[in-house]
């Protein structure tokens, strides 16, 4: 049973924050650009996918948090 599944700061951060931006990115573009950068978005969340995978957590769940925290603070 998982004892603590919070969300740290540390490994695969970056690659959120950066595919967060990709994201917002390729929402003002159009075409198949917009899908090239979202696919490009998507395959940076690998990294802490895996991390959360060999850590033992449940990687959606603690992906839909990373990505929670990571759009409160680009709005902010």
């Amino acid at each position: 049973s998982l004892q603590n599944d919070s969300v740290v700061a540390g490994g695969g951060a970056i690659e959120m924050e950066l595919s967060r931006y990709l994201r917002d990115y390729s929402r003002t573009i159009p075409g198949k650009q917009q899908l090239l950068i979202g696919a490009y978005a998507k395959a940076l969340e690998i990294i802490p996918r895996q991390l959360c995978d060999n850590a033992g957590f449940d990687a959606t769940n603690i992906l839909n948090k990373l990505r929670a925290k990571h759009a409160q603070v680009g709005a902010g």
